[in-house]
């Protein structure tokens, strides 16, 4: 990946964000959604969002909701960034931060009693 792409990556990720909190969309609004990361491909024509969500929400919900609002979405990309061409949007579930809390409860419920103290 050149340092262009990354550059691009890392702005669509900002982005991206900033503009699930102005979608309207209830799908998408009554969850906490972040985006987690974007790759975006090497000639821009398409970008693959991966996001997560916090709280008890249905995952087709929050996933039909982004694809119902992705003509939104980037508009609202073509006109914040300064891109020739702007990328069609793939939003993809992020599983890794609801996966890194499970592992970390199921450490807490291993370790002994005498080492969850002494780290706090």
């Amino acid at each position: 990946m050149s340092v262009r792409q990354g550059r691009i990556n890392e702005e669509m990720t900002r982005e991206l964000s900033q503009i699930l909190r102005e979608v309207k969309d209830p799908r998408v609004s009554k969850s906490m959604i972040s985006v987690t990361s974007c790759e975006v491909s090497a000639d821009l024509k398409y970008a693959k969002a991966y996001y997560s969500f916090i709280g008890k929400v249905d995952e087709k919900e929050v996933a039909a909701g982004l694809v119902s609002a992705a003509g939104f979405i980037r508009k609202m990309v073509a006109s914040r960034l300064d891109m020739r061409q702007t990328p069609e949007i793939k939003f993809i579930h992020d599983d890794s931060i609801g996966y890194g809390a499970h592992i970390n409860e199921l450490l807490k419920k291993v370790a002994p009693k005498g080492e969850t103290e002494e780290k706090k």
